[in-house]
């Protein structure tokens, strides 16, 4: 809860990085250093239609907690070690609220009549004539480069912008109530408390869930963009093949996915051979056999945050042994029957379960299932799932998993619909060591995940230009190769 005294609480910053070397105590440079320095470019870039996009999303907040107060904290870079920090990516609800990328930035929503004002609290760079100018070697300008001040990131994003140190002025008082992002920012945090935290996520996870127009836009980037790193990847097998491994192909995926964006959206599962059915295998630090499938799950991160989520198996020589391609001819199946239940009004469970019946099909026509197929699908039996024990879908969005704090009734016990963006991902995983299937099926993993959007007349394949098919992935492998 706030307290009267909250108006004085420090504002939580990270601590600047010390000089060992004492320059800053030198009067000679401190005096020379703080004067002629001309204009910067200190220009706020924003994607196309981020900000507009941003503001239609707050209004779908306000609608969701009216005469509340909001408080969206962007959060901070976590440590990696002592004064090295890993990158910086702010909360995913501070960007979907905001479009904005600035470390330590606070978005406050102020209840008024017909819903709320927004203002966005930041730090100003400091000026040449400040000591942090020069003495922050995290922060400073000379050490870091330009940042956006208050007026770039207030024309940019069209949100009247304040300093951070006026924020504890704007969350004083009990009433209304503050709803605010958690355990993201210290300094939110100790003027907020944690009353409405769960309140406030599960709202926006809930309203993330359809996407507008942009935000499929910017999904579908990402999934060209991560097409062109498959392509890359496919290009580079034989090197792999020669000494370079797995390291070597997910290298060769990160490089176009910091090129075309941010990055990866998440940790890469570069997995060959043995590796390929271990669900999480982003080590990636093992060979890659000729005679061995590639799965290869990842995706590119834009700029704007949204990730796309790919899964392709390869085969590494170009073509599937015949034991490779009756695994991938039964996940195909699966993954054509998952897609054709996803449309509007269908249960959110409905492409799980069609998934589910045709892959616990095949495993009974090979032998495989101790049961009959109903009893493996029975709630109680479940034996296929000895080898697919995820799921085969998600929401996806600003994160790879997105709207993880949706209600159950509003997610995995929920019903689609139109601008539901989802992964959809059957497969099969024999591991090396699994006695229950014949030799020639150990080591084999298959996925095949492809990522959608819910329209009016069923589903969009966002994915559909990369092959999915067994002919078609030999061919696009060949080609790739050449």
């Amino acid at each position: 809860m706030l307290t009267a005294t909250t108006e004085r609480l420090p504002t939580v910053t990270k601590p600047a990085r010390r000089d060992p070397s004492r320059l800053v105590d030198a009067s000679g440079f401190r005096d020379f250093v703080q004067h002629g320095w001309g204009p910067a470019d200190r220009a706020a870039r924003v994607a196309p239609g981020a900000a507009r996009a941003a503001a239609a999303h707050r209004d779908r907040l306000s609608a969701a907690l009216p005469g509340a107060r909001i408080a969206v904290a962007a959060g901070w870079a976590p440590v990696r070690s002592n004064d090295t920090d890993y990158g910086f990516r702010p909360d995913s609800d501070f960007s979907w609220l905001t479009g904005c990328a600035a470390e330590g930035a606070v978005l406050v929503m102020r209840p008024v009549a017909g819903g709320h004002d927004a203002e966005l609290f930041l730090r100003p760079p400091a000026g040449s004539d400040e000591p942090d100018f020069f003495a922050n070697a995290r922060d400073g300008e000379l050490w870091i480069g330009p940042v956006p001040g208050l007026a770039e990131w207030s024309e940019a994003l069209g949100v009247h912008c304040r300093p951070l140190h006026e924020l504890p002025s704007a969350l004083r008082g009990r009433l209304p109530a503050v709803h605010s992002t958690h355990g993201v920012d210290p300094l939110l945090d100790a003027l907020t408390g944690a009353d409405h935290t769960a309140e406030l996520r599960t709202a926006l996870a809930e309203l993330r869930r359809v996407k507008d127009d942009w935000e499929v836009g910017q999904l579908q980037a990402a999934v060209d963009a991560t097409i062109l790193g498959f392509a890359d990847v496919a290009a580079e097998l034989q090197a792999a093949v020669k000494g370079g491994g797995e390291r070597w192909l997910q290298g060769t995926f990160d490089r176009r996915a910091r090129t075309a964006g941010n990055g990866p959206g998440y940790a890469s599962i570069v997995a060959a051979g043995p590796h390929a059915p271990v669900l999480h295998w982003v080590r990636n630090d093992g060979p890659v056999p000729e005679d061995a499938v590639l799965l290869l799950d990842a995706g590119v991160e834009l700029d704007t945050l949204y990730t796309a989520d790919i899964t392709r198996t390869l085969p590494v020589s170009g073509a599937f042994s015949p034991a490779q391609r009756q695994v991938h001819e039964l996940v195909e199946r699966a993954s054509v029957a998952a897609l054709a239940v996803v449309r509007p009004g269908a249960a959110y469970r409905d492409f799980h379960r069609e998934a589910m019946r045709v892959l616990a099909e095949g495993l009974h026509d090979w032998g495989l299932l101790p049961v009959s197929v109903q009893e493996s699908l029975d709630p109680d039996g479940q034996h296929h799932r000895r080898y697919i024990t995820c799921g085969v879908g998600h929401f996806l969005g600003l994160d790879v998993h997105d709207c993880a704090n949706s209600r159950a009734e509003a997610y995995h016990d929920g019903t689609l619909e139109v601008g539901m963006t989802l992964a959809v991902e059957p497969g099969l995983y024999f591991h090396p060591n699994d006695e229950t299937v014949p030799p020639e099926l150990r080591g084999i993993g298959v996925r095949l995940e492809e990522d959608v959007v819910v329209t009016e007349g069923g589903n969009r394949v966002l994915s559909s230009a990369l092959p999915h098919d067994v002919a078609g992935l030999e061919a696009w492998v060949a080609a790739a190769g050449r």
